[in-house]
């Protein structure tokens, strides 16, 4: 008697199952509500769209507060290697794994505003050509300061605007880092 009920539920299920799969194969994608097309979107129900809004809202928000975290721990960075160059003379391979770090920082932050990555192999073909002029500790005063104009201008655009200043100071920081990392081998 079990047997043949646990029979007759699994055609059931069976049967439940082909019925969803063929009615989800005769919908098209324009009436589900999940679609993303214009023509859809007064489709959706308001509180639906009202709480995709708000998600979104909310991504934006963290997105552009771990952005700031970013640059923060690029400044502390930057930084440490300061004060670790002032008081050796010279970069550990400890501070290299920092400047690497800070390259990666800098790299995320400048692709969250936008900039792209055109200038990065003209950067490792020739990073010395442009900081030819600047001494080990030159480079290094100037990676700090640098760093600190980043984050400074970080801090005062929003979410909602991108800063050219911040792509062009983000660009100067990798084009230092690759310099030093090179520099004192």
């Amino acid at each position: 008697m079990m047997i043949r009920a646990c029979r007759i539920f699994f055609c059931i299920v069976i049967l439940l199952s082909a019925g969803v799969f063929c009615f989800a194969q005769g919908r098209d994608e324009k009436s589900s509500i999940f679609s993303k097309t214009g023509e859809d979107k007064d489709d959706r129900p308001k509180g639906f769209r009202e709480t995709l809004e708000k998600m979104r809202i909310d991504k934006d928000k963290k997105d552009f507060d771990q952005m700031i975290e970013r640059g923060g721990e690029a400044l502390k960075i930057s930084e440490e290697l300061d004060k670790s160059f002032e008081a050796n003379g010279r970069l550990t391979e400890k501070e290299k794994a920092k400047l690497e770090s800070v390259e990666k920082l800098v790299k995320k932050i400048r692709s969250e505003l936008g900039g792209d990555d055109d200038s990065d192999s003209d950067a490792r073909e020739k990073p010395q050509a442009e900081t030819s002029s600047l001494s080990l500790a030159d480079a290094v005063k100037a990676l700090r300061s640098t760093t600190i104009d980043l984050y400074n201008e970080l801090k005062e655009t929003t979410r909602f605007t991108i800063s050219a200043a911040a792509i062009q100071s983000s660009n100067t920081i990798l084009k230092l880092a690759r310099f030093l990392k090179l520099s004192n081998r």
